[in-house]
C-alpha cells in the first residue's frame, strides 16, 4: 500500500505539537485525531521544543533573513547573466 506524501503547514504542525507538549493524549492518540504518523508528531514537538529558544535571541528577523537570502539570489542571477552576456559577446566577434 503506497500513499501519497502530503504537504503540512507550518500551522498545523505547530498546533499538532503544541498538543504533543501539552501531555495530556499519547502521541499515538494525536497522531491518529490528526491522522498522521506518531514519529512525526514526535519529530515536530521535537523541533519546537528545540526551535524554541530561537524565539528570544536577538539578531536578524526571520523576515529580514529571507530578504537577505532574496537579495543574495538575485546578485547571484545578475552575476551568471554578465557572464552568458560576455560569453555570447565574445562569440558574436567572429561572425562579420
Amino acid at each position: 500500500m503506497k500513499g501519497t506524501r502530503r504537504n503540512h503547514t507550518a500551522g498545523f504542525k505547530a498546533k499538532v505539537a503544541v498538543e504533543a507538549l501539552k501531555g495530556e493524549q499519547t502521541l499515538n492518540q494525536i497522531a491518529k485525531a490528526f491522522e498522521v504518523h506518531p514519529v512525526q508528531v514526535a519529530q515536530w514537538r521535537k523541533a519546537l521544543v528545540d526551535g524554541a529558544s530561537t524565539l528570544f535571541e536577538r539578531g536578524p528577523k526571520s523576515g529580514e533573513r529571507r530578504q537577505q537570502a532574496r537579495e543574495d539570489e538575485s546578485l547571484r542571477e545578475v552575476g551568471r547573466l554578465q557572464l552568458e552576456v560576455s560569453f555570447l559577446k565574445k562569440k558574436l566577434e567572429r561572425f562579420p
